[in-house]
């Protein structure tokens, strides 16, 4: 047990030493990547790492939102084409989920209902004009989401 946490540990620190090295050695190529989206992305990474080689995959979930919030993040900073819409996060959520299914047979519904609403959000400005009606449904949720989010984290609590 106590093996597979330093394996863990020693990923995210390899990943945090090359970061601060690159930043350190302030090469013109990587100055992209120095910023808080590439700690999330090391975050992701080590804990992917982690569980490909420890046949563990309870963390898979979990690095592969850091990840993706990581390349969200740094895309948003970067780049000026990037999306910046909140369904990016559900997206970003939804294929933690097929990741998830992939290795451990579980989420495949919650992964199918959450890419859905994302690409439905995402192309939501070029929907044909028999889907307008939906139009007062998606600003209701983008008006009321944080507390949809709160309702389910309480259901989930309350879930026995």
């Amino acid at each position: 047990m106590m093996r597979k946490q330093n394996l863990f540990i020693a990923y995210l620190l390899i990943g945090l030493g090359v970061y601060f090295l690159i930043k350190q050695l302030d090469l013109a190529i990587f100055r992209p990547f120095v910023g808080w989206p590439t700690i999330l992305a090391i975050i992701g990474i080590s804990f992917l790492l982690h569980s490909y080689s420890t046949k563990d995959k309870q963390n898979i979930f979990i690095g592969v939102i850091f990840l993706g919030l990581g390349i969200h993040f740094h895309g948003l900073q970067n780049y000026d084409f990037w999306y910046n819409h909140w369904s990016v996060y559900t997206l970003i959520i939804g294929i933690a989920y097929i990741v998830r299914f992939i290795y451990t047979k579980k989420g495949l519904i919650p992964a199918v209902v959450l890419i859905t609403i994302s690409v439905i959000m995402i192309f939501s400005i070029s929907l044909p004009e028999w889907f307008q009606g939906i139009y007062g449904i998606i600003d209701f949720i983008e008006t009321f989401w944080p507390v949809i989010l709160i309702a389910i984290g309480i259901y989930f609590i309350r879930k026995k």
